[in-house]
This record gives C-alpha cells, sequence and structure tokens, in this order.
C-alpha cells in the first residue's frame, strides 16, 4: 500500500471531488484516480461512491481514512523527532488545553518556549478534558493539559501533575442560590454539567466525595462558555476553577456559593501517550510548562 495513493484518498475524502483532491496532491485527475482504483484491488473492496455533488466515502473508505490520518501523522511526528534528535528545533507542536490552563498557564509558557525554541510552530486547541484524551488517544494533539482524571487505564497515558486547582460551586449575581449553605440546599437545584453526558461531570464527583446523591442534570454543556452562558442568563448551578469565576471577565455576573463542604480539589496536569515516544520539543514544552504552573500557584 502506497503512501501516495493513501495521501490521494484522504484528500479525496477532504474534498469531496476527485478534481479538487488532484489540485491539492498535485497530480493529475486520471493519475489520482488511478492511485485510488490500486487502492480498491489491492483491498478487494469500494471506497467511494460517485454523487452528483462529487465522490462519497463507503465506510470502508472511511475506516482506511481514519488509518490513513493516523499514519500521515505519526510519519509527520517522526520526522519532526529526528530533525529535534539532530538539534534541529523544528517542526510542528499541537496542545489541546482546558480553558483555565488557556488562562493561566498557556500565555507564560508559548512566551518563554517560543523565546527559546523559535522554529517550532505552536497550535492549540481549547477544549474539554473528555475531548483531550480521545485526541490524544489518536495522536491529533501531542500534549493534553488538563484535571488529571480519576480511573484512566494504566498505561495509556503518562501524567505529570502541574499545580491544584479548586472546583467552586456558582450561580448568577442575585440569584437566591447563592445563600445556600451546603450541598444538600442545592440538590434540588438545576445543575448545568460539563462533559459528555448527564452521567458524568465534577457536580456528580463533588456530591459523591461528600457521601451524597448526585443532583440531576438540568443541561449538559461541553464548553466552558456554553456553561458561563446558562448560568449568568438564568437560575443554573454549575462548578468551575475559581480562577475563572474570580476573574474579572466573569466576576461581574457571578455569584461563589460558599458552601460548608468547600471546593472540589483537582490537580491539573500534562499529559502524553505512554506508548508515544517523546520528542524534544515535547519535554521542553512540559518543563515550561512546569515553569508556568510554578508562577501561577504562587501567584493564587
Amino acid at each position: 500500500m502506497k503512501l501516495t495513493a493513501l495521501r490521494a484518498l484522504v484528500a479525496a475524502i477532504e474534498e469531496g471531488s476527485l478534481r479538487s483532491a488532484a489540485r491539492r496532491v498535485g497530480v493529475s485527475q486520471p493519475a489520482l484516480t488511478k492511485m485510488i482504483r490500486e487502492l480498491e484491488l489491492e483491498l478487494s473492496t469500494t471506497l467511494f461512491v460517485r454523487s452528483t455533488t462529487g465522490v462519497i466515502a463507503t465506510a470502508q473508505g472511511k475506516v482506511l481514512y481514519e488509518r490513513a490520518c493516523a499514519a500521515e501523522r505519526e510519519l509527520t511526528q517522526a520526522v519532526d523527532q529526528i530533525s529535534q534528535l539532530d538539534g534541529r528545533m523544528t517542526g510542528d507542536l499541537h496542545i489541546g488545553a482546558v480553558p483555565l490552563a488557556v488562562l493561566l498557564l498557556i500565555p507564560e509558557t508559548l512566551r518563554t518556549f517560543t523565546r527559546e525554541f523559535p522554529g517550532i510552530r505552536m497550535r492549540i486547541s481549547e477544549e474539554l478534558y473528555i475531548a483531550q484524551l480521545t485526541r490524544l488517544r489518536k495522536g491529533e494533539v501531542d500534549i493534553a493539559v488538563g484535571p488529571m482524571p480519576e480511573g484512566l487505564p494504566q498505561g495509556e497515558f503518562a501524567v505529570e501533575p502541574l499545580m491544584p486547582i479548586s472546583m467552586v460551586i456558582v450561580v448568577r449575581k442575585g440569584n437566591p442560590l447563592a445563600r445556600a449553605r451546603s450541598l444538600l440546599d442545592l440538590l434540588e437545584a438545576p445543575w448545568v454539567f460539563t462533559g459528555a453526558s448527564a452521567d458524568s461531570g465534577y457536580a456528580k464527583l463533588m456530591y459523591a466525595q461528600h457521601g451524597l446523591p448526585a443532583p440531576p442534570a438540568g443541561a449538559v454543556v461541553n464548553s466552558t462558555l456554553g456553561l458561563l452562558s446558562l448560568i449568568t442568563s438564568g437560575h443554573y448551578v454549575g462548578l468551575m476553577p475559581y480562577q475563572i469565576a474570580v476573574h474579572p471577565l466573569a466576576a461581574g455576573h457571578l455569584s461563589v456559593v460558599p458552601v460548608r463542604e468547600g471546593p472540589l480539589q483537582l490537580t491539573v496536569g500534562a499529559m502524553i501517550r505512554a506508548d508515544a515516544a517523546v520528542s524534544p520539543s515535547v519535554r521542553h514544552f512540559i518543563a515550561h510548562l512546569h515553569r508556568a504552573a510554578h508562577h501561577a500557584s504562587r501567584g493564587a
């Protein structure tokens, strides 16, 4: 199976057109069609069907596409790592970070890291930790920066703790629920969870740590912006890092609920795949993260 043919397949699926794919790959359309046809013959299957708007991948084509993308990423990373081991600090570094890390850690880390290694192209994706782990497994990000989740499969990820964080309960300013003084007072409140489903979320963990049943989810969002929007525009209760709740952009709209049980304590860490070769750029970036975390912890 030729790498050029796999690249042709990826281009055809992403472009949805053989003509556009050929232009992207830099070959003629007949040449690209031949490469894909050879793949189909080699695999004894159909990878595309033609439609009035272009080409559509079959189920088999989608499977090969996912594997081809992963192979392309691995090869690109290998080239970058070899270059870096030879002393040429160039290539790409993709970081997935939760909003708190983007707020407190990433700016200083980028400033010091890129000053030391200007040849590394940085890409930052802001997302919740659940999405981070999925992308980390697929090799779509090199480092995930976020709360260290419990129950990770042993040996799947290597994790370095960076700094502690406190998750506090917040409501909209003026919400009567701001007068609550215990988790029990909020058990029937309309909670908004962040996560993949109503069965996930830190509120559930917070209640469980105190031997209490989890409150039902009134809404589930997958972004901090969604969380802030629902809390500030209605009667929802939610959990967020203390540093975000008291940030000037949010503090005028939110009240921290001082429950006697206190905040939920978590640890932000840097996670990488345990089975992946660690490039010099990854090692250096994590070292810069540690320095930024030290400064952020002192200023907390």
